[in-house]
């Protein structure tokens, strides 16, 4: 069998934890091939071990049938392996060609030559319709666009395997099938293709075989094609899940929450938010669906007070809370579980347990006369650790920037559930997330609005858009385009109003 890779009994220990127990992997050459596994079954470390970012404890990689040691990512790039990551490794202040060539660049007399790299850059991006502004600096694009500038920085270096890290956790539908489609032409050239991912539907649409950890062991590896979705996710979760969001009809009660005329603008002076008016019950979850980069973030930043708006009121439990502090509207009772878990949801170098307190640090019983109750901290992190399966190498101790994505966004959920907010902000709360892990937070979102409280969800999956919301409000260009329940329209109406190319009564 021609394997282009293969990674033989790698063991990888971190303290307090097993990530990788003896696992084998082969990579054919021209393949797609997935690789499954709950949050921190050991994915993303076992591809860090092929792109030289982490050592194995043991066992050995092979290229091309040779032995080969891979003591960092130049090594990986000598040997043709380039890597998409999960979070990614890109420099804020640097323009996206910058990005792109860094570490590749052409040199001359002690000079930078952009010329030839700008044309590359152009030409790859038109080739595989991966749209980018190689002028723009990257703290000023979407993370959509990040994810593009990660994948031309792979294409740029020719690199003939390549390694995607839940490529798709930040992409809109349309991205999603566009990048599928790059996926396939990329394969059809004759390069080989690691796809590290959660979503099954994913998987049956482009993989050609997938293989299977679970807790840092390898379960097995089956062909996509003679296998079916409820098999491959009882393989990695290790029991049968329910993939129906289980929930009874929406008992609406009074307005909790109410949005009236926001208006923002964007750095160009167009309107990024423009006139949205919506109001949030108690017991009801409301989602604003669209795709990417249609203002919701804007919303959400406002709504949640991390933007000032020019202009519109926003009301909580009829008081007004339009200028008030992120504390203040904190404490009044919004939870928010941020879109950017890593800009806005955890203090990365902080402790678990001083995570998990961060909005509540200030309150009776977590500190008195301003010194703070560790007892107390790490006895609620323990309980939350246990409620939400939140997988840590040393428990309320471990540092949050080394758990892996999926247990990061389970300990932002698992805080802001823990504040018991009455009404709660969810931007993309399932992103990352494994199959079991997303039917545990989606029962946590109805619980909370069966609990009369009010939730507004923003999400770009659709799926998840017409499982859990009771009413529907899309956005497109700033605006609400339709006010829609989930019964009375198709996914296929719902990706038109998305587009702009239908509109509704808002």
């Amino acid at each position: 069998m021609d394997y282009v890779i293969e990674m033989l009994h790698i063991v990888k220990d971190f303290p307090g934890i097993r990530a990788n127990d003896d696992i084998t992997l082969q990579l054919r050459r021209g393949e797609i091939h997935a690789l499954l596994g709950e949050n921190g079954a050991g994915k993303s470390t076992l591809m860090s071990i092929l792109f030289g970012l982490y050592q194995p404890d043991g066992g050995s990689i092979r290229k091309d049938g040779k032995e080969v040691r891979i003591n960092d990512p130049n090594d990986a790039n000598a040997l043709g392996i380039g890597m998409v990551h999960q979070h990614f490794k890109l420099v804020h202040n640097f323009t996206v060609l910058e990005n792109i060539i860094l570490g590749a660049e052409t040199v001359k007399n002690g000079r930078l030559i952009m010329g030839e790299a700008r044309k590359k850059v152009m030409a790859l991006s038109e080739k595989y319709h991966l749209k980018v502004d190689p002028d723009a600096k990257i703290e000023d694009i979407t993370v959509g666009m990040q994810q593009r500038v990660e994948i031309l920085k792979m294409l740029y270096r020719d690199n003939e395997i390549l390694i995607f890290d839940e490529p798709t956790a930040v992409l809109t539908p349309q991205e999603i099938d566009e990048l599928m489609k790059i996926m396939k032409g990329l394969t059809a050239e004759g390069k080989s293709i690691l796809f590290i991912t959660h979503k099954l539907n994913e998987i049956k649409a482009v993989a050609d075989r997938c293989s299977v950890l679970r807790k840092g062991r390898y379960i097995g590896t089956v062909d996509v094609a003679d296998t079916t979705k409820e098999e491959m996710s009882e393989m990695m979760v290790g029991r049968k899940v329910n993939f129906a969001v289980d929930k009874a009809p929406a008992q609406p009660g009074e307005v909790a929450f109410s949005v009236k005329d926001l208006t923002m603008r964007g750095p160009h002076g167009k309107n990024v938010v423009n006139d949205v008016s919506f109001d949030v019950r108690r017991g009801e979850i409301v989602c604003i669906a669209g795709i990417d980069g249609n203002g919701q973030s804007e919303l959400v930043y406002a709504l949640t007070g991390l933007m000032k708006q020019d202009r519109g009121t926003i009301m909580m439990k009829g008081h007004d809370i339009s200028h008030a502090t992120i504390r203040a509207r904190n404490d009044h009772g919004l939870g928010h579980i941020p879109e950017d878990r890593h800009r806005y949801g955890l203090v990365l170098d902080y402790s678990l347990a001083e995570n998990m307190v961060l909005k509540s640090y200030h309150k009776p019983g977590f500190q008195k006369h301003g010194f703070r109750n560790f007892t107390r901290m790490n006895e609620v992190t323990d309980q939350l650790i246990e409620r939400f399966d939140i997988r840590s190498g040393q428990g309320g101790r471990t540092v949050a920037r080394s758990m892996s994505g999926g247990n990061q966004q389970k300990a932002i959920v698992a805080r802001e559930i823990f504040t018991d907010p009455d009404v709660l902000i969810a931007v993309q709360p399932t992103r990352g997330l494994d199959v079991g892990a997303i039917e545990y937070i989606h029962k946590q979102l109805v619980d909370a609005r069966d609990a009369g409280k009010a939730v507004l969800l923003v999400s770009l999956e659709l799926d998840e858009v017409m499982n859990l919301s009771d009413r529907i409000l899309v956005m497109f260009e700033g605006e609400i385009v339709a006010d829609v329940r989930p019964g009375d329209v198709t996914v296929q109406e719902l990706g038109l109003y998305m587009a702009g190319s239908k509109r509704g009564k808002a």
